[in-house]
């Protein structure tokens, strides 16, 4: 039995002007396994905020289930459900040091005095935070202020965490040491985790699982390489990293191999789960990573170089291939130098890293 279970969740909310309805969760079933990390992922407005916020009762379900441990907490109030939440704001007290806010929760539970200072202890050195109990926010930095509000969620001992776009407002190079830490902390505590975010990068460092969601619904639910590598469709394949779409035909199937006419040639490519038949029209999911750039390569694809652009870490070109511009990034360090702008060239493409799905 999975730990927590969402089951055909529902969420209409009234539309302005009072004429209707929008569904912003539309029959949303997932499970979580206790001790998983899963990232809810998707554009703005796709219903990830809203059913966080379903999950931890600051919403009601129009219709449809939420069970923890066994449990149908649907209809009970925030602080009966066991969890606790790292919001995008942090949320913590001005007016409070480091050690009042993170025990706040616990005062309110009336625990002993010495027992709130033994699990604020436990996590201000789970969190980093040793020595900035007296502290004020005011006088930390907000990866500093970001440990604080994870520290009061944790020091609660919930059984599942909720988090809400916690490092959203932090600068590029604080983000990535934060992505680190909180995913040690996690794993040192074994705590459920549900964390929202529309950064793909994020969702994919933090998460054992991630659930592309878009208009209310689920587009696919798998690790990180699954959503990355074997997009469910195009909307995942272009959301998650990006991608080059091609048009093409299955020309003939050889084992778990398909051979697909693309672009004015020959691919061999793998065959998806969903197998794929002789004659059928393909939508063929291609990463710019995917793309092998060797200017001598006679038996490859002829293209055109359309821009060329410096990366630092990665050189990002267009290139055109039979009328049609594909984007291909190549490691700085693989070349000396960098094709200009229309310098004439023959592609290939990494054989197991292309995807297919079908063309709708």
């Amino acid at each position: 039995m999975p730990y927590l279970s969402l089951q055909n969740l529902v969420k209409k909310f009234p539309a302005r002007g009072g004429s209707g309805e929008v569904l912003a969760v539309d029959h949303v079933n997932l499970d979580i396994e206790r001790g998983e990390f899963v990232t809810l992922l998707g554009p703005s407005g796709c219903g990830k905020t809203t059913t966080l916020r379903l999950i931890a009762g600051f919403e009601f379900p129009t219709s449809g289930r939420i069970v923890l441990d066994g449990r149908d907490i649907a209809s009970l109030s925030p602080d009966k459900r066991e969890m606790s939440m790292v919001f995008q704001s942090y949320a913590i007290f001005p007016h409070l040091s480091v050690f009042e806010n993170i025990a706040y929760g616990l005062k309110i539970k009336k625990l002993p005095k010495d027992e709130i200072k033994r699990k604020v202890a436990r996590v201000l050195e789970l969190t980093d935070l040793v020595g900035l109990e007296n502290r004020a926010p005011n006088q930390l930095s907000g990866g500093q202020q970001q440990r604080v509000a994870l520290a009061r969620a944790l020091v609660m001992e919930p059984k599942v965490l909720l988090l809400d776009e916690p490092l959203s407002n932090l600068d590029a190079k604080l983000r990535e040491q934060m992505r680190v830490e909180l995913r040690r902390i996690q794993s040192q505590l074994g705590i459920t985790s549900v964390y929202v975010t529309h950064d793909q990068v994020e969702a994919m460092a933090l998460s054992d699982r991630i659930v592309v969601m878009n208009q209310g619904r689920i587009e696919q639910v798998g690790a990180p390489w699954e959503v990355y590598r074997q997009p469910a469709n195009e909307f995942v394949a272009n959301f998650i990293g990006r991608a080059n779409f091609v048009d093409g035909e299955v020309a003939g199937v050889e084992g778990d191999r398909l051979v697909v006419k693309a672009l004015g040639g020959i691919m061999d490519i793998p065959q998806p789960p969903d197998a794929r038949q002789p004659g059928e029209q393909v939508r063929l999911v291609v990463r710019p990573e995917a793309i092998i750039l060797d200017g001598r390569a006679e038996d490859g694809f002829p293209a055109i170089v359309r821009r060329s652009t410096y990366l630092g870490s990665l050189i990002e070109y267009d290139l055109e291939v039979a009328g049609q511009l594909l984007i291909a990034t190549e490691s700085d360090v693989i070349r000396a130098s960098i094709y200009p702008e229309g310098a004439r060239l023959h592609i290939a493409f990494y054989k197991n890293a292309v995807y297919c799905l079908p063309k709708i």
